[in-house]
């Protein structure tokens, strides 16, 4: 069986587990080391029984916890060559454990294949994850659904996208102008509506369930972003089970079991 839980999700900080029967993976480490601690002690599991830390990119709400996650581990911490050139910039302790994502590469049974997303960050990434129960996706932090994204993510059974705004909430709300370019712009964020269009996407090639990410609490609420992709897949004729990532809590369990997503 292979669990995926959102330890935070959202613009105040970000890490996800993924666990499975051979190993156990955290991807980004943007919030404090002891609330990363605390969720993995509720599961039951501590800092030290990670194999891995995955980064998707070095903006401060993914890696905000990963120094002092550094000196309570000893697992090799994966990033894109240039995301992994910004972290040696700024971090202590890495350079004997920096590991590039490329290509795909195995943490314990689980193939991982990194993919790049549009983000106004060096080299910032998506995974896919391949356990023995299927595979699992991960998309947030991306102006636009990428090629590379559209070609490594579809037949997965599970994915976490990214919903992260309301077009409309942006326009009319008080970002400055830089900002608001910013989120709407191919460097950004995806919007609702684009996260449906990709949804639809992924339901159509066989995803059972789609977890909604990175919603913004200034230009969202759970309630548009899924009444957002619930729409869409209706209109495709498509059913996955929906759901939306809370913000500062640990999530409950998303299921991978035999290559079926179940209830966790």
């Amino acid at each position: 069986m292979t669990t995926v839980h959102t330890l935070a999700s959202g613009s105040s900080g970000n890490a996800l587990l993924l666990r499975w029967e051979g190993g156990r993976v955290l991807v980004d480490a943007g919030v404090s080391c002891r609330r990363i601690g605390r969720g993995l002690q509720d599961l039951g599991l501590t800092l030290g029984d990670l194999d891995a830390v995955l980064i998707t990119h070095t903006h401060a709400d993914h890696i905000a916890g990963l120094q002092t996650l550094l000196k309570r581990t000893d697992c090799p911490v994966y990033a894109s060559a240039p995301a992994g050139r910004d972290l040696l910039r700024r971090l202590v302790l890495l350079e004997d454990r920096l590991r590039e994502a490329a290509g795909t590469f195995f943490v314990g049974d689980c193939a991982v294949t990194p993919f790049p997303t549009s983000h106004d960050s060096p080299g910032a990434l998506g995974y896919r994850f391949d356990t023995p129960d299927g595979g699992f996706g991960l998309l947030t932090d991306s102006g636009v659904v990428t090629p590379e994204a559209e070609a490594v993510l579809p037949g997965v059974a599970l994915a976490a996208l990214e919903a992260n705004h309301d077009v409309e909430a942006v326009r009319s709300g008080p970002y400055p102008y830089f900002l608001k370019e910013r989120i709407l712009g191919p460097g950004g964020h995806l919007s609702n509506e684009a996260a449906a269009a990709f949804a639809v996407t992924l339901a159509r090639a066989g995803a059972r369930e789609i977890v909604l990410a990175h919603l913004s609490q200034e230009n969202n609420s759970p309630a548009m972003a899924l009444r957002a992709v619930e729409t869409a897949l209706r209109a495709a004729g498509l059913s996955p089970r929906l759901s939306a990532a809370p913000r500062d809590r640990l999530s409950g369990a998303y299921v991978l079991e035999g290559g079926a997503v179940c209830s966790g």
